[in-house]
């Protein structure tokens, strides 16, 4: 464009922002600072618990947040006894509720482990998703069982078994959240993935097309070899996240177990709304560096959010990255949230129409000063923190 262009065009844009009654929106730049922090879970025998770990957060349909963890009650192994425990803020994470135990395993020794949250927006539920006697430590059969909420996270209902109509199998979801289809193709869809053992691992996804009254099995990406000993370097899919595109697209970042190809994330996505996870469009993403650990992923307004521990060899610095390209490439700058000792994390945010919904992002993670869980630690992360 000439100059004299340029500046009637500049004149054009002052002229329409100084106008009466006209409002000129321009965006932001995305510049996350953590605004504020606050425990939220600390180990060491509270009651009846020893250590919490493996927390989730998610919104709900009236617009609060639900935080989750497992409240482990003899030591911090995966294996034994377990609550599901819960608090809940109705102001934005500025407080929080009391915790609640909204499951109990009783004294079993391979007890529950959470799990996946996921919102139906349709009908107002929060379900959530996990599994029993997973490590078959003194125990045969895994259960997948599922509680639900209808009043947004106040009560629960009985736990129900799955595996009738799942089949019996080592499957735990998440952990994370789960999503619920908001675009074509399978709009409405609850699309749940979690990942096997060891030996018979890899990304498995749940789906359920009426609510969660019912559930089928649908894409999945074993590891090689599958159902045998595993080595280091085997192709071993593990823990994964996903996340939907705006174009329908589902994104699946996912744990390298034993660093094929990389000490990086694995990154697969579907395009039929969790049926198959095409092999042809598996990628490495090498920017995000990881030890082999959950991590958190969320979309929000076109923006993929991701958190971890950035680091190739120990569970430290935990990170906040952002990507403007469905995740394809990743921003330079990035937000260290901690500096320490750090391990699983999970994201969410609020959906209403507010300003305050749309320049936060919660953030809930394993933080501890000489291990990573020794607590939970919830972050409230301001998008544009820097303007």
């Amino acid at each position: 464009m000439e100059k004299g262009g340029r500046v009637a065009a500049l004149s054009l844009l002052l002229s329409a922002m100084l106008s009466p009654g006209v409002c000129v929106s321009i965006p932001l730049k995305i510049d996350p600072i953590v605004y504020e922090e606050q425990l939220l879970w600390v180990a060491g025998f509270q009651g009846e618990v020893n250590t919490y770990r493996v927390p989730l957060i998610t919104f709900t349909p009236k617009g609060n947040l639900l935080a989750f963890a497992e409240g482990r009650k003899d030591n911090d192994d995966d294996a034994g006894a377990k609550f599901i425990a819960l608090r809940r803020s109705t102001n934005k994470g500025d407080t929080w509720s009391p915790t609640t135990f909204i499951v109990d395993d009783g004294t079993q020794s391979d007890g529950l482990n959470l799990g996946s949250v996921v919102v139906d927006e349709e009908v107002g539920l929060v379900i959530l998703i996990y599994t029993t006697c997973f490590h078959q430590f003194q125990c045969q059969i895994s259960s997948i069982m599922m509680v639900e909420s209808k009043d947004d996270g106040l009560s629960w209902s009985v736990p129900r078994n799955l595996s009738a109509q799942l089949g019996v199998k080592n499957f735990a979801p998440g952990p994370g959240s789960g999503l619920q289809k908001r675009y074509s193709p399978a709009k409405g869809r609850l699309v749940v993935c979690g990942h096997g053992t060891i030996e018979g691992d890899g990304v498995f996804c749940i789906l359920s097309d009426d609510h969660g009254r019912n559930w089928y099995n649908g894409a999945e990406l074993k590891s090689i070899p599958y159902n045998q000993k595993k080595y280091n370097q085997d192709f071993n899919p593990d823990e994964p996240q996903p996340v939907e595109l705006t174009d329908g697209t589902i994104v699946i970042n996912v744990r390298n177990q034993y660093h094929y190809h990389c000490w990086c994330r694995v990154v697969v996505r579907s395009y039929d709304g969790g049926i198959t996870l095409p092999t042809d469009d598996l990628y490495f993403d090498s920017e995000l560096v990881d030890s082999a650990v959950a991590a958190g992923a969320l979309q929000k307004d076109g923006v993929i959010y991701f958190t971890n521990p950035a680091n190739m060899h120990n569970r430290v610095n935990l990170t906040l990255r952002w990507s403007m390209t469905n995740g394809n490439s990743w921003e330079k700058k990035a937000v260290q949230i901690w500096a320490g000792p750090s391990s699983y994390s999970s994201i969410t945010s609020l959906d209403g129409s507010s300003p305050e919904d749309q320049k936060y992002i919660f953030v809930i993670y394993e933080k501890g000063h000489q291990a990573p869980y020794e607590t939970i630690s919830f972050a409230k992360i301001h998008l544009y923190g820097g303007h």
